[in-house]
């Protein structure tokens, strides 16, 4: 880096409000949102883990999600909680882009961990016969493995080219942590090219996929109504949710990328829904309208009440 971008050594991050009782309100949701994320979340990796008839590619992959989404949730809400108590709403130079980072890791790692997903149940439900020979372990651990090293190539290019940018002057943040579209527009250059950078790199990567996770759960949704057995409701039930993420996951970041150039305001709100309330959709969606991860809970609560009673634990 050359010294024009070395002259802004800290930003400020002005979060969502300068009202103190607004702030106060942040403070306790974010804190109750963030602990049941983490809780909700840990308990579908622990029970999935524990109970051997949710050893399936779909709770495999749910595993992964579940991981993420704590990643996600933590990787911001943390310091902004902090940030409520102590006051102090600064961050270093390398702590904004260290945030670029781990976003558009977690961010990047889900789109391709959601698409894996869809791809699994378009298998399952389309193609059921193929199912057992092309979802395999080992392609739900190559797929795995894909979604995170697809994460840290696009992860990669989003510091590279935010440490490119030259800082020197503003430094006032108008979010409550660091992302490309804020903090670009702080950089001395002209923002017109850089947005254009955004939505190719970003933006339009986010509504490919999208598309492309919207027309195979069309075609799910088109096979499951040619049926009419227990087990297609089921299906049903298990893709609706899959597509309630997606789309709530999806949705604010196309818009944030699509038109980096949009109001703040908008930008903030939509930027709460990816980073706090969406990964906490997973131990909802997935604990309340699962029978079969509520069935293994109550089981593995009765396993740590009643220790003397249970068999031994089941692992991967």
């Amino acid at each position: 880096m050359d010294a024009a971008n070395k002259s802004v050594s800290e930003f400020v991050l002005l979060g969502l409000s300068n009202s103190w009782e607004l702030q106060l309100f942040f403070f306790i949701v974010f804190s109750l949102f963030y602990v049941a994320t983490m809780v909700g979340n840990s308990l579908i990796v622990i029970t999935v883990i524990a109970d051997s008839h949710l050893h399936s590619p779909m709770y495999f992959l749910l595993t992964n999600l579940s991981i993420i989404d704590m990643s996600l949730a933590s990787f911001t809400t943390p310091k902004m909680i902090a940030d409520y108590l102590t006051g102090h709403k600064t961050i270093s130079f390398d702590g904004c882009i260290t945030q670029i980072f781990f976003l558009h890791l977690f961010t990047g790692t889900e789109i391709i961990l959601l698409m894996a997903m869809s791809l699994d149940r378009y298998i399952a439900i389309c193609k059921p016969l193929r199912y057992t020979s092309v979802i395999r372990p080992w392609v739900c651990a190559a797929l795995v493995v894909a979604s995170w090293v697809v994460g840290v190539m696009h992860s990669m290019s989003q510091v590279i080219f935010a440490l490119t940018l030259p800082f020197c002057g503003p430094n006032e943040v108008d979010s409550f942590f660091c992302d490309l579209p804020v903090v670009f527009q702080l950089a001395c250059v002209d923002t017109y090219v850089l947005g254009l950078f955004m939505i190719s790199t970003s933006g339009i990567i986010a509504l490919s996929c999208f598309i492309l996770l919207f027309n195979s759960y069309v075609i799910v949704f088109v096979t499951i109504k040619h049926h009419s057995s227990k087990g297609s409701s089921k299906a049903l039930s298990t893709c609706t949710a899959h597509f309630i993420v997606v789309f709530m996951f999806f949705g604010p970041c196309i818009f944030i990328y699509m038109w980096p150039l949009n109001s703040f305001l908008t930008d903030k709100i939509l930027s709460v829904f990816y980073t706090i309330f969406t990964p906490i959709l997973n131990p909802v969606i997935y604990t309340l309208r699962n029978q079969e991860v509520k069935t293994a809970m109550r089981k593995l609560k009765n396993r740590l009440l009643n220790p003397n009673k249970t068999t031994p634990w089941h692992y991967f």
